[in-house]
């Protein structure tokens, strides 16, 4: 559909307001889930995009991520004394630095394997149980989910992303399997891992008090469902607002170039990085140019909390404020994303 000149002055609005607005407004920050999902319903109604199977998909795709929340949420509240002595364990037998190291890399590489979803879930009920603070917590959060993000994308079940990616470029001239993207994509993960695995080594260890506080989490069964609720209205607003913002993309980023794409899919903070990707890439797009825009659509989808699921799972169960994130990692995002755009020009 051809948005006019209103309609896309409305949504650029509408995407600075999301940008902007959790970082310097508290009670868009403290509400995010709520903020997240009327930006989404305005999106909608901006564009027209309204219909049944909009409604339909965006009550049921929340569906088997929340139950996967609720559902180890409430394993994890059963064997938390079980995971407590099992994470002392490790950091006195290896070390706090190989332990946080081993963290990141072990769960960025896995997830491919495993999901996104259940590495983020392993990842917010391990990081209560290691001493380290606040602002470690934080780092380390935002480091492991930059690795999962990467990760996940090397096979079809690991995301949506690389579902999307396989499924358009199955046919000619690529005929993609199922090692498709650990085949292009496998070498520059692999770095990225490592790379976020060592800054993981320089988080410190917390004096006693500092520990104690870090892993002070809630697992009452309230505070299970009341998290699990959220997660359902994060991914129901991300349904919403990458449908409303869909119209936009495909008229405005679609026909850009590759070295403009690559940095316009910063937009991935936002947006479903899937959505992006299933306007982007087409069958006939070289593998230079399917690489360039993956990486940095999975770079870019860790530098705010909308940005992943991982990033949203681990932000809702830790309580990580946006301001927290992008603190932590627009910073880390942009080198990512300058160092890899050169080493990409280099290598392909």
């Amino acid at each position: 559909m051809e948005l006019s000149v209103l309609q896309i002055v409305l949504l650029c609005l509408l995407i600075l307001s999301v940008l902007i607005l959790p970082l310097t407004v508290h009670k868009a920050e403290e509400n995010l889930e709520a903020f997240l999902f009327t930006c989404g319903v305005i999106a909608v109604s901006v564009t027209n995009m309204w219909s049944w199977e909009l409604i339909k998909t965006s009550l049921q795709d929340p569906i088997k991520i929340t139950l996967a929340v609720l559902v180890a949420g409430l394993l994890f509240k059963q064997f938390h004394r079980t995971l407590q002595r099992a994470a002392a364990k490790t950091v006195s037998v290896i070390g706090l630095r190989a332990t946080l190291a081993a963290i990141v890399f072990l769960l960025g590489m896995t997830s491919s394997v495993i999901t996104a979803i259940i590495a983020a879930l392993i990842l917010a009920e391990i990081i209560p149980l290691l001493p380290i603070d606040r602002k470690g917590r934080v780092q380390l959060v935002v480091y492991s989910c930059f690795a999962v993000g990467m990760g996940a994308v090397l096979t079809s079940i690991g995301e949506p992303l690389g579902t999307i990616v396989l499924s358009k470029l199955k046919g000619a001239p690529h005929y993609a399997d199922f090692w498709f993207l650990l085949k292009h994509l496998g070498w520059f993960v692999l770095t990225g891992n490592i790379v976020l695995a060592v800054l993981a080594m320089r988080i410190k260890r917390a004096d006693n008090a500092q520990a104690q506080d870090a892993r002070c989490e809630e697992h009452t069964l309230t505070s299970i469902v009341v998290r699990a609720a959220k997660v359902y209205l994060f991914v129901m607003a991300l349904v919403l607002l990458g449908d409303g913002l869909k119209p936009l993309a495909v008229q405005t980023i679609a026909h850009l170039s590759e070295n403009a794409l690559y940095f316009i899919n910063t937009l991935s903070a936002i947006l479903d990085n899937a959505t992006l990707a299933a306007i982007e890439i087409t069958p006939d797009i070289s593998t230079r140019n399917l690489v360039f825009l993956l990486m940095s659509l999975i770079i870019s989808g860790g530098m705010l909390i909308p940005g992943n699921i991982p990033n949203i799972i681990c932000a809702s169960k830790l309580q990580i404020t946006s301001k927290e994130w992008a603190k932590a990692a627009v910073p880390l995002g942009v080198v990512l994303m300058v160092v890899y755009f050169g080493v990409l020009h280099i290598s392909l």
